[in-house]
């Protein structure tokens, strides 16, 4: 059995799919997979040759023993929706995505993962991808009590490019635009999840509690920017409008999306703007990432933005032309480049039986 799952860029809507409010996202054709077979015992044991490690546990002791114990988690999260499992497993794990860079590789295991699980379960369910989505991010951040969204999950599980919503409901749309080549950057620079979390995140949480104290009726997905923020101070102010100012700008590219053809350049101005929020508002972005965003530009990349939580990690810039230039260029100061496209979410590669080394 073999599954694989992309990983993924934020387009729009970065930092904002914790406060409730939507994103545009794509998959990318940079994906991990999962090669498994039952074992005869009630063993699990996972072969991690990208990280030189191999982590075993029995199916009777899904303790966690680690803060994020996310193949335990998985199982007893399947567990809670009626999948027993009279076997272990043996399996391989294995990614072409940059790892702890911003692009969902922890997210792309987690719903291999499910997936996986989902396939070899003594009764296998019919789940959608959009199922697979919502019990990786259960597995993954509820389950733990972590503060990002769902972004992560849903996208690297329904693929494509698409736009999610998490209120009043989760809604997924597949957007049809097709827009051609990216180019991902990784920095190689350690990004700072936690910390720019808690503080992106708690922060703002703050403001909008010190704006409902004064208008009970406050409502981030409506509001201007005519809001009465007479209990906020020039910082709180200025991220507060740069929240709104991030929301309208995810509008703004749903309606260009929705266009037979799209104007690159003016998307690429879009990405451009993105960037600016997080850059000067939220101060997620770090120096190389600028130098490599202003070479990729330099290079004919049509705009490009910082990606995931920031700190370091990843940044992309579109590139629907010439994107081989625009990969030397980011090359050219220290990152390491990959072009990347559009791709589907999470799939059974094959059903093959696959022999493991034990």
């Amino acid at each position: 059995m073999e599954i694989s799952t992309p990983g993924r860029i934020c387009l729009f809507g970065e930092h904002q799919d914790y406060l409730g409010l939507p994103v545009v996202a794509m998959a990318i054709s940079l994906r991990v997979k999962i090669i498994g077979k039952k074992r005869k015992d009630r063993k699990i044991i996972i072969h991690k040759p990208d990280m030189g490690e191999i982590e075993s546990f029995e199916l009777e002791k899904l303790g966690y023993t680690n803060d994020r114990d996310y193949f335990k988690s998985g199982i007893r999260v399947c567990q809670r929706m009626g999948l027993s499992f009279e076997n272990g497993f043996d399996c391989v794990i294995r990614s072409h995505i940059p790892f702890q860079a911003g692009t969902s590789s922890s997210s792309a295991i987690v719903v291999s993962w499910i997936n996986f699980l989902a396939q070899l379960a003594d009764l296998p369910p019919t789940w959608t991808q959009k199922k697979i989505g919502e019990l990786a991010y259960l597995a993954e951040s509820i389950e733990f009590g972590e503060s990002g969204g769902m972004m992560d999950q849903y996208s690297t599980a329904c693929g494509g490019l698409i736009h999610i919503k998490s209120e009043p409901n989760i809604s997924v749309e597949k957007i049809d635009s097709e827009l051609g080549s990216f180019v991902l950057g990784d920095s190689c620079e350690p990004k700072k999840t936690l910390d720019i979390l808690n503080r992106c995140k708690n922060i703002r949480i703050e403001i909008f509690d010190k704006i409902k104290s004064v208008n009970p009726e406050f409502n981030l997905h409506t509001c201007g920017y005519e809001e009465d923020l007479s209990g906020l101070n020039n910082q709180e102010r200025s991220l507060f409008y740069a929240t709104l100012k991030n929301r309208n700008l995810l509008e703004k590219s749903l309606i260009e999306l929705a266009k037979e053809k799209i104007d690159n350049e003016y998307f690429g101005d879009l990405l451009n703007q993105e960037h600016e929020i997080l850059r000067d508002s939220l101060n997620i972005s770090t120096k190389k990432i600028e130098s490599m965003l202003s070479v990729a530009i330099s290079a004919g990349a049509l705009g490009g933005k910082i990606n995931g939580s920031g700190g370091g990690g990843c940044m992309f810039a579109y590139a629907p032309k010439d994107p081989e230039a625009v990969a030397s260029a980011i090359e050219s100061v220290g990152g390491r480049a990959y072009i990347i496209g559009k791709d589907q979410g999470t799939k059974v590669s094959s059903k093959k039986r696959i022999k493991i080394n034990e």
